[in-house]
Formats: structure tokens, C-alpha cells, sequence
């Protein structure tokens, strides 16, 4: 069974070999590579599925250089998983999210964890709505208006408790608004929310000057 090609460029031996087992599990074609330069030197016209890509990759160009490549040589639909073994604090996985990825892993990977991530990531798909359902920048997004109030808030890096005490509901409540936002947005994650919050400009250039600062803090 051959479902795709999967792309994979870690310099990491081990974190390499467990990529590429997590590809073939899944019936796709393993394309791994230690550096940038190899991957984008072999990178052809056709499609991939999904790019698994670490962060700190040797040579001039790391990781987020290389989604960005990857993305202008396809499209920002490309799924990208980053991985990393250094830079796992909150910040550095909200700029790779901010950045385009669609979900951050930390390193040493786990295979279960990782096969799960890349199975949501292929699985995810942009939702279906209508064209009365836009924001203020005319982005469709089916999302209520309390929907996206929440959504704002997650993009702010609120907690569920945070966001629940901000608006005098429940945290109940608010995690049944953060499920009808996964389902709307055709995700899985929170994280992966916020990336298409910022890849589609479902929250305000306020919100994005806010993290952006925080990153350069």
C-alpha cells in the first residue's frame, strides 16, 4: 500500500529511523534525509503528504526555513510536524505554530505518539461553510461569535481556566466551545487551531503583535 510520499529530514539518526517506521506503518512512502540541503535538492514537483522537519537542522538553513520552502514550493495547506530536541519551551513551539506547523514534537520522539500526531495531521481538512459565516477580514470560518472570542483567547496562550475566569463561564463550558472550534476549523488539537487561526487571520494584527513580542522577550 502506498498512500503518498512523507518527507523527513532530521539529522538525528534514531529520531530519523523512528520517522520513517511511523511512514511505512501508515502505508506511505519514507523520504527521509539528514540535512536541508539533501531534501530540498531531491524535492520534486510532486506533492507530498506531510513533511516531518527538525528545528535545529545543521547548516544555514534550519527547520523553519525549511517549512517556509516547503510551503512557497507546494502550499501553506502542506502539513508540517516539527520536531525538537532543544527548543521545546512555550515560545518556541508557538513560533513554529505562528510560523505555519502544523503541530510541535518534542524529542526523544515517542513512536506512539508521534504515529497519532501524523495521523491527525493527514486526517485534517478544511471545513465546509457557507458564505455567511465570516469574520470581520471576510475569512470563513462557520465560528460563532463566542467562538471566536475563545479562539482569540487560545491564539493569546490563555489556559481553558484562564479563558473560563475571563469570561465568567464555566470550564466546562468553555471546553465545549474549544470542541465545536476543532470540529469547525477541521482540526484536532488546540495547538493546531492556533496555527490556522494565524495562517488564515481569524484573530487581529493585535493579537499577533502580542506573541510575536512575547517571542522576542
Amino acid at each position: 500500500m502506498d498512500c503518498g510520499t512523507i518527507l523527513i529530514v532530521d539529522s538525528d539518526d534514531a529520531s530519523r529511523l523512528t520517522a520513517v517506521q511511523v511512514a511505512v506503518r501508515l502505508g506511505y512512502d519514507a523520504r527521509p534525509t539528514p540535512t536541508a540541503d539533501e531534501l530540498l535538492e531531491r524535492l520534486g514537483s510532486d506533492r507530498p503528504a506531510l513533511a516531518i522537519v527538525e528545528v535545529e537542522l545543521p547548516g544555514p538553513g534550519n527547520g523553519l526555513e525549511v517549512m517556509r520552502q516547503l510551503h512557497e514550493a507546494f502550499d501553506d495547506a502542506l502539513p508540517v510536524i516539527l520536531v525538537s530536541g532543544r527548543q521545546i519551551d512555550a515560545f518556541d513551539r508557538t513560533a513554529g505554530l505562528m510560523l505555519g506547523a502544523d503541530d510541535y514534537v518534542t524529542k526523544p520522539l515517542d513512536a506512539a505518539e508521534l504515529l497519532a500526531r501524523v495521523k491527525r495531521s493527514l486526517r485534517r481538512v478544511s471545513p465546509a461553510v457557507g458564505p455567511a459565516n465570516r469574520n470581520s477580514n471576510g475569512s470563513e470560518t462557520g465560528l460563532s461569535p463566542r467562538e471566536h472570542q475563545i479562539l482569540t483567547l487560545l491564539a493569546e496562550g490563555r489556559t481553558q481556566p484562564q479563558i473560563a475566569a475571563e469570561l465568567v463561564i464555566s470550564s466546562k463550558t468553555v471546553g465545549t466551545h474549544i470542541q465545536h472550534v476543532l470540529s469547525k476549523l477541521g482540526v484536532n488539537t488546540r495547538a493546531q487551531a492556533v496555527s490556522v487561526a494565524f495562517r488564515r487571520g481569524l484573530v487581529g494584527a493585535d493579537v499577533r503583535a502580542h506573541a510575536l513580542a512575547l517571542l522576542d522577550a
